[in-house]
């Protein structure tokens, strides 16, 4: 089978790719120079460009580009990943997580006596009362910190921004953790507005820079997903973020939920198919003309192909196949398919590096020691 469309250019509001291959904004877990090199390699096997996980959109004590040794970081990240002939895009995001309520589980974080899912639950269970409680006032200052991040974001070298429709965006999208009645709570436009105010400082700070937005899609029967939006309320949503200056849309699962279900294994009784979240790509594509991502489960050349030449989506997004092997991209357009390493979605050093607080590897890197 012929690659044409996989290793055709595209165009995401002014910033053109290469092909069509992204790497997924993914959450590491490693030290900054194993993780440089972890990127490097990444960007080297030919990917269009990586999104890189988790920039924070505020001054933070983890990696913030408002800090003289964060915005160093992201510098030589940036330049590392251009150097492969690869571009890079700043996936900034706003925690939800109540820090100050989390305090008194501090010993058992640092001794990590918690796993990861444990974590999230403790997290989660802080979460609505946290968004809710916040003032109007400061709410708004933090979607105006998007703005400011991307700044930096593109004076550090980021080719574009995505705005993380998850974390904060995601749960003040939800009803399920906003129990506001003021101008950012209620009705789905008054919960979208922090999402939208978000893309609206990007765009007034930066009129040209390119802002993707990754769409946390939630469902219910059966429940997934406990942050972001339902498929019904994407009408809603959506052209509100094409006003406010959104560019592209990357498409997933909303998160706040069981890692495994955002992080799908070939044996997840809902999502174990190629393509588990192109359902909601799909209803995406049918409300905008713009770009749209699809990710999931993406891992056999044949089936990302069809997508892509269907204009199913635009483009395809992985982390766990490039993981299992950083050259994919070079060599599906090479037409050497057969020397893939596919990704078998067993989640045993991804996944479970990051529950292990190990960071994330793959069962592959093995082989390779």
């Amino acid at each position: 089978m012929a690659y044409e469309t996989i290793a055709s250019l595209v165009n995401l509001g002014g910033l053109v790719l290469k092909n069509r291959i992204i790497f997924a904004p993914t959450s590491f877990g490693l030290p900054e120079e194993r993780l440089l090199e972890k990127l490097r390699r990444i960007a080297a096997g030919g990917c269009a460009m990586i999104i890189v996980g988790d920039v924070p959109a505020g001054r933070s004590p983890f990696g913030s580009l408002y800090s003289a040794r964060g915005f160093a970081w992201y510098r030589r990240l940036c330049e590392a990943v251009h150097r492969e002939g690869c571009l890079i895009c700043a996936q900034l995001h706003q925690s939800d997580s109540d820090l100050a309520g989390m305090v008194r589980y501090l010993p058992g974080i640092l001794t990590k006596r918690y796993s990861m899912d444990q974590l999230r639950e403790l997290l989660n269970q802080r979460v609505g009362p946290y968004i809710s409680s916040l003032p109007a006032e400061k709410v708004a200052g933090i979607t105006a910190s998007f703005g400011s991040a991307a700044v930096l974001a593109g004076k550090a070298g980021f080719d574009m921004v995505q705005v993380h429709g998850d974390r904060m965006c995601g749960s003040f999208a939800s009803p399920l953790f906003n129990r506001r009645q003021d101008r950012y709570g209620a009705s789905v436009a008054n919960r979208a507005r922090f999402a939208v105010e978000a893309v609206t400082s990007i765009r007034r700070s930066l009129p040209d820079m390119p802002i993707d937005f990754k769409l946390a899609v939630r469902q219910e029967e059966p429940h997934y997903g406990n942050a972001g939006v339902l498929v019904e309320e994407l009408p809603v949503l959506i052209p509100l973020l094409e006003q406010a200056g959104a560019t592209s849309f990357h498409v997933a699962l909303a998160d706040h939920s069981r890692l495994s279900d955002t992080i799908p294994p070939a044996n997840h009784p809902y999502f174990s198919g190629q393509g588990c979240f192109l359902r909601y790509a799909d209803k995406v594509r049918s409300l905008t003309h713009l770009p749209v991502c699809g990710v999931g489960g993406l891992t056999d050349p044949d089936f990302v192909e069809k997508q892509l030449k269907s204009g199913r989506i635009d483009c395809a997004a992985m982390s766990r196949q490039l993981l299992a092997d950083p050259d994919w991209p070079r060599k599906v357009t090479e037409g050497n398919t057969g020397a893939v390493r596919q990704c078998v979605r067993c989640n045993r050093d991804c996944l479970g590096g990051i529950q292990r607080h190990e960071g994330v590897h793959c069962v592959f890197d093995r082989e390779q020691v």
